[in-house]
């Protein structure tokens, strides 16, 4: 009886207590639910968004950032020469043709006339003339003067002797092809040139097989769309001549020569040494590219809007995988902490060749902290030095051309048709450095980044670079687009010996010509540009530049193939 007694007295005693404490957990279980409510929701594919922006801080002088990972101001030192090729001393280029290549008044048949129409941009437009210089040579016939195009997304009236000196065009090749301005009177007439397109990546067997019968029939051809219509895999001589085209024959005319040494020399001005970036981070790439940036449903409704311009274009159902493997833009505050990691400090001058930024100001203010140094043609040129060239696309991109040219190091940040001449031109004159991102690994690094230490950051981009640095050596010959890879024009130093990224020692001749790529397959590479849907009516489309993208380019080798009635092409590369 007495302890039921005790029981009960305690029983009363905390009885008490009960409402109490239930008020108080109550209370706080009130206190998180408002607080689930009123935080936002997170989104998983704004994976940009969690990230701490890159920022001035103000406390020290020395470094910029959040957190731990805090971005010098100088770069790190990376124990190399930031300006210049390991090596590229030892590299020239050299496209002079063999004793075995016969002089065009020897080989030009009578009654051969051959024409093209190019296609895209400027810099697509350079390769399908000078893949049309081969295929005169080819089909042993003379070349008319190209025809630009004037009806594609660029809208650009110019004709070729509005962007190249026409008259050093002729005469430089006239050893190798055969040039004239206008197809030659017959009789009282003029010749009536038969249209017809020729597969991607067309052989010489495939020229012969297919195009010369109706040159013999015809007299005349024109060879419509024609960008990407020769092979990469060609004998050394027709290699050389490529090179002999696109190194040496096409100038600028001299309007856009002087002004684009004159936009040089005033970066010269400020600086020794500067920077030339091909940014690409214009809407349409961003759109076309099916990636997503992390600006949320604004950026969605925005990109997707421009995205439906295209109505072959599949949807894209995961944008963030774009981005995991590789096949995106970086943003400009990942070109610049990448820049940074790779050694350069913040008193770096960039000039800056690009359209409209997405996003505007607003996008490039992380850049411009990380470089305050940030220029363009229109920022180092008065309006009234560029109006003669302003409404015409072609004569802009010109200008861009010759700055990102006579840059000390050129960034790519997308693998388009002016990354790949101009990576090919820059290997060809002295491997000077060019830089593509490794997008896909640096991609993971940018989204764990507030969870590194600068050190640690820096040290992986530079780890990930290697190969993506413009080294000699660092693509195999034969591999990639000639354009981008004229390993048969550059010959190496006798006595050097060097170990390729790719593979061991290899022997070296006096000036040993790397013939190998003509015997290589006509493999791919594995960078990132996206593929644009093509279309016969060129009037309700956007036209784009052509590539293979899924390393499945096939060689022309008899008159049997069919073109696809959808061939891929790439999106906005010039």
């Amino acid at each position: 009886m007495a302890f039921q007694r005790r029981r009960n007295h305690y029983y009363n005693r905390f009885r008490f207590l009960i409402p109490f404490i239930s008020s108080i957990f109550g209370g706080l279980l009130l206190f998180f639910a408002l607080l689930s409510f009123l935080a936002p929701s997170p989104n998983v594919s704004d994976h940009t968004r969690r990230i701490p922006p890159v920022q001035f801080n103000a406390a020290s002088d020395k470094a910029i950032g959040v957190s731990h990972f805090r971005v010098p101001r100088n770069g790190a030192r990376s124990g190399r020469d930031l300006w210049t090729s390991r090596n590229a001393k030892f590299y020239s280029g050299c496209s002079n043709a063999s004793n075995k290549f016969r002089k065009a008044n020897a080989i030009t048949h009578p009654n051969r006339y051959l024409l093209i129409a190019t296609s895209g941009g400027l810099n697509q437009q350079r390769t399908g003339i000078t893949d049309a210089v081969v295929a005169a040579r080819i089909l042993n016939a003379t070349l008319i003067v190209p025809k630009l195009d004037q009806k594609s997304f660029w809208k650009d009236s110019s004709n070729f002797s509005e962007i190249f000196n026409v008259d050093w065009f002729i005469s430089f090749l006239s050893k190798d092809v055969k040039i004239i301005h206008h197809l030659p009177k017959r009789g009282r007439k003029t010749w009536n040139a038969h249209s017809m397109r020729v597969p991607r990546k067309c052989s010489e067997r495939c020229y012969q097989n297919r195009v010369l019968p109706v040159l013999l029939k015809r007299h005349a051809i024109q060879l419509s769309k024609f960008d990407y219509r020769l092979a990469n895999k060609l004998e050394t001589d027709l290699q050389k001549l490529r090179c002999r085209v696109n190194y040496h024959a096409l100038k600028f005319t001299d309007s856009i020569e002087k002004m684009g040494e004159k936009l040089v020399h005033r970066m010269r001005a400020r600086s020794k040494h500067y920077i030339a970036l091909h940014l690409r981070f214009e809407p349409d790439m961003l759109a076309f590219s099916g990636c997503y940036y992390g600006g949320g449903e604004k950026e969605r409704r925005e990109l997707g809007k421009i995205r439906r311009r295209w109505k072959t274009l599949h949807q894209v159902s995961n944008p963030e995988k774009e981005r995991r493997h590789g096949k995106c833009p970086l943003t400009p505050e990942e070109v610049g902490l990448m820049l940074r990691a790779l050694g350069y400090g913040q008193d770096v001058h960039i000039y800056v060749a690009s359209g409209e930024v997405y996003g505007g100001e607003e996008t490039l203010a992380p850049l411009k902290a990380l470089f305050p140094n940030f220029y363009s043609k229109e920022t180092i040129a008065s309006k009234q030095e560029l109006e003669k060239f302003s409404s015409y696309s072609s004569r802009m991109a010109a200008l861009d051309f010759i700055v990102c040219d006579e840059s000390d190091v050129f960034v790519t940040n997308n693998n388009g048709n002016m990354a790949r001449i101009l990576a090919g031109r820059r290997r060809y004159f002295g491997h000077k450095p060019t830089i593509r991102p490794n997008a896909k690994k640096l991609y993971r690094l940018f989204m764990n980044r507030a969870n590194m230490t600068w050190g640690a950051f820096s040290s992986r981009v530079r780890t990930y670079q290697r190969g993506f640095m413009g080294e000699p050596n660092e693509m195999r010959p034969g591999r990639g687009e000639f354009h981008e890879n004229p390993s048969p024009c550059i010959c190496e130093e006798a006595g050097f010996h060097v170990k390729s990224d790719n593979s061991g020692p290899r022997e070296h001749d006096t000036t040993r010509r790397r013939d190998e790529a003509a015997t290589v397959g006509d493999d791919q590479n594995n960078d990132y540009e996206p593929e644009w849907p093509d279309s016969e009516e060129e009037e309700e489309q956007v036209e784009f530049q052509d590539k293979d993208p899924f390393n499945t380019s096939v060689e022309y080798e008899g008159s049997n193939y069919e073109e696809p009635n959808l061939e891929l092409e790439e999106i906005l590369s010039d």
